[in-house]
């Protein structure tokens, strides 16, 4: 699994002009999900996601955690994510998973980011979505559950 993680002020999702996902500060996380993701995944990228320290303490360093902070997740499904880009000019998603295996490892993170105590909004799964991210710093990292972690 992928996340591309924004540090925003505020971000709000909209479907057919509804809004289904609004946060306040935090982060905006857009998820990608391949085809040899697995609950494991969902659960690790959850947990770096809530104990990522990409938010300011109070002398302006980038210690604070999303939990630390007391921050709010914006979990938003995007299968480009996972495109693959090496040949031609049309991106392949071949890598990406089938919609129903992805649509419940997105739940899965979203749940463990929920038992772990973060407030979570989501977009709408197989949506098209219009968003709108005020962004904070502007800070923005890409995680992938596959990358393995040192210390």
């Amino acid at each position: 699994m992928k996340a591309f993680l924004q540090r925003v002020s505020r971000a709000a999702v909209r479907v057919d002009g509804e809004v289904v996902g609004e946060i306040g500060a935090g982060l905006c996380a857009f998820i990608g999900v391949g085809r040899e993701d697995g609950d494991d995944d969902a659960h690790a990228l959850a947990e770096r996601i809530a104990n990522l320290r990409i938010f300011e303490d109070a002398e302006g360093k980038m210690n604070l955690s999303l939990l630390e902070s007391g921050g709010a997740l914006l979990a938003v499904s995007q299968f480009t994510l996972m495109a693959d880009t090496r040949r031609g000019r049309r991106p392949s998603f071949g890598a990406a998973a089938e919609p129903t295996v992805a649509e419940a490892l997105i739940d899965k993170l979203i749940d463990r980011g929920r038992e772990l105590g973060l407030d979570v909004a989501c977009g709408r799964f197989r949506a098209h979505m219009d968003i709108d991210i005020l962004a904070d710093g502007p800070v923005t990292i890409l995680l992938d559950s596959k990358e393995k972690r040192s210390g």
